[in-house]
């Protein structure tokens, strides 16, 4: 089976073939309404070979794994979201739920989410990574339960996982605070042995220290991964998640070492950020996925204000929006600048 379920999206051409004919010649799809979804976080959406869309992202409520499906991107704006799992009543995970991601990996649909106990606090921010896994075929309808921890070369603050397959090898990247560095997260890879074990010693692919990297907190998070060109295009996001929010991109060579960090070259400005002009504020954490007929497309959550009272992380209104990826005569993506509210137009 192809696996589209990740927030990075690769060879998506050989993947769009897979899919049955009936869900690629069907009557054109509806238009795309930005917001999307609203008051869904870092969304992840992508198409899997059934056809379907699916979406998952972090509710305001930080208590949850949820999931929703359609036949088409505009779908999922009305679809039926589930309740996968809840935050337990005490202990490790019974505080904030953050940031999920479904993959399928060895034929099992897994679910990586971050999550920290509850009591107050900075203890509420002891965040570390775990997986749900689903008994089923169908991550609809199948019971899902605890799988584990995800097991890193540090316990530390560690979130925003995702998986990839690169040249027959899958992979896994993720965001944590090393010891040592002084920076709220870096950005790190490692092949992975089981969905919660590492095959190799992580390599640290970046540290923030641009000055549009560090705004408010030292962050780099949220890894998402391209692959068009003969290149890897790894996005992620920086700064504070108010409207200093933003995206930056690592570019390495297809057939490179991606282990090797100095493969990894560095965006020295944002490729995405605010947009006042559009009123779109703090844009990030995004993934990638395809339009109905092939066509790759931005998914990330903003807001449509810049003025936020108290702590961003608990204004409910980030919402996912979706927008079309175009291309530089060099092959680098062009993300543009986020889109005003209403339809999505190429």
């Amino acid at each position: 089976m192809i696996d589209l379920s990740r927030r990075s999206f690769v060879g998506a051409a050989a993947a769009l073939a897979a899919i049955p004919a009936f869900a690629r010649t069907r009557d054109a799809a509806p238009p795309i309404q930005n917001p999307l979804v609203r008051q869904r976080a870092d969304a992840q959406v992508f198409r899997h070979t059934d056809g379907n869309y699916y979406m998952t992202g972090s509710v305001p409520e930080y208590d949850r794994l949820v999931l929703r499906r359609s036949r088409t991107i505009a779908g999922l704006a009305t679809a039926e979201e589930i309740v996968l799992w809840r935050h337990l009543a005490s202990g490790p995970l019974s505080g904030f739920i953050w940031a999920p991601e479904l993959h399928l990996i060895d034929h099992r649909w897994i679910m990586y989410f971050a999550a920290g106990p509850s009591g107050g606090g900075e203890d509420v921010f002891r965040i570390r990574t775990y997986a749900a896994v689903c008994d089923g075929l169908d991550p609809m309808t199948g019971k899902w339960t605890l799988l584990g921890q995800l097991e890193t070369a540090w316990d530390t603050f560690t979130l925003d996982s995702t998986s990839f397959v690169h040249r027959g090898t899958r992979y896994l990247a993720w965001a944590q605070r090393e010891p040592g560095i002084d920076t709220n997260s870096n950005l790190y890879l490692a092949p992975l042995k089981t969905p919660l074990t590492l095959a190799a010693k992580p390599a640290r692919l970046t540290v923030p220290t641009l000055d549009w990297e560090i705004q408010g907190f030292k962050v780099a998070e949220a890894p998402a991964l391209l692959a068009r060109h003969g290149r890897l295009f790894m996005t992620y996001s920086a700064s504070a998640t108010d409207a200093r929010y933003c995206m930056g991109m690592l570019t390495a060579k297809d057939d490179a070492d991606i282990m090797d960090p100095a493969v990894w070259s560095k965006s020295p400005l944002p490729v995405f950020q605010s947009s006042p002009a559009h009123k779109v504020f703090g844009p990030g954490h995004n993934s990638f996925t395809v339009d109905e007929h092939g066509r790759d497309m931005l998914v990330y959550h903003a807001r449509d204000y810049e003025k936020i009272e108290g702590d961003p992380l608990f204004d409910p209104n980030r919402h996912t929006r979706v927008q079309p990826i175009q291309y530089r005569f060099d092959g680098t993506p062009d993300f543009g600048e986020p889109v005003a509210n209403g339809v999505v137009r190429w």
